[in-house]
């Protein structure tokens, strides 16, 4: 499949380099989608490594581009950054019935449904880990051999998943306050039983907790979680990935940050110590 052409929706001088946003026709999820890009300095003299960002739910592509002070530190160790939209939108894409903000636009959940009305637009999984890259290597100056993947709540879970499942496209991951476990907790519960059926076996194979149990091969993982987080208990369960990889010998740096909560105010902290870990397994 071929995106029709890119159309530059802004721009931005930030570091030393650009922070870029484009809109495509995406073939995958069948609508026009969004992406921002910031290319270090860097870039100007060859292909760069990339890091892909995922948001979280209710985020867009500019949620972390605007918040989280990632372009510093890309900068410093000349690393592009591509941050998709969080969900297909547009005329004719389906929603929560309800309005709700833990399902439907927003919400995307990085999986692709199975299920009507969501499969003939969310198919996020196949986009971030086929469309958007094969157009971001044909039109942007980047290595696509040194790629890795991050993202925070959703988006942490979506990192985690589609890193362990593709362990040979990606250097490292890392997430911060990732849903470690969707089947077994009320979000995952809702979008898994919605976009793929009730039958939880299929939901397996998005399950951060369930890959970890399966992993052959090992890659470099950080996780932050703030114990201040108000959907740790609930929502996030990061006791189960601790558990699970333990059990199954993944070597996972996973830190609990005193007094930290879910928001950008936690990620703008620890995002410095997030890309130089990337840095180093992109070097």
């Amino acid at each position: 499949m071929v995106s029709q052409a890119l159309e530059q929706i802004g721009t931005n001088q930030s570091f030393g380099g650009q922070q870029l946003r484009y809109k495509h026709q995406s073939a995958v999820l069948n609508c026009e989608m969004t992406f921002s890009i910031y290319l270090p300095p860097q870039a100007k003299n060859g292909p760069v490594p990339v890091l892909y960002w995922l948001s979280g739910l209710t985020c867009n592509d500019e949620n972390f581009v605007q918040k989280a002070g990632a372009q510093q530190h890309a900068a410093e160790h000349g690393i592009a950054i591509v941050c998709p939209d969080t969900s297909p939108r547009g005329e004719g894409v389906a929603d929560d019935p309800e309005g709700a903000y833990d399902m439907g636009l927003g919400a995307g959940f990085y999986v692709d449904a199975t299920q009507q009305p969501w499969v003939e637009h969310y198919q996020m999984y196949s986009y971030i880990l086929e469309e958007l890259p094969d157009l971001i290597n044909s039109e942007f100056p980047v290595d696509s051999q040194r790629v890795s993947i991050s993202g925070h709540s959703m988006g942490g879970h979506g990192a985690l998943t589609i890193a362990l499942k593709n362990p040979q496209r990606f250097k490292s991951v890392s997430a911060f306050a990732p849903i470690c476990s969707p089947l077994n907790c009320p979000w995952g519960e809702k979008v898994l039983s919605n976009y793929l059926g009730d039958d939880r076996q299929t939901w397996q194979q998005y399950d951060t907790v369930e890959l970890v149990k399966q992993a052959t091969q090992h890659l470099p993982v950080l996780v932050d979680q703030g114990d201040a987080d108000n959907f740790l208990t609930e929502q996030l369960k990061p006791e189960l990935l601790v558990r699970a990889a333990r059990e199954s010998d993944y070597p996972m740096q996973i830190r609990m940050q005193p007094d930290y909560d879910h928001s950008y105010f936690f990620i703008a902290t620890f995002i410095a110590d997030h890309i130089a870990f990337h840095a180093r397994a992109l070097a």
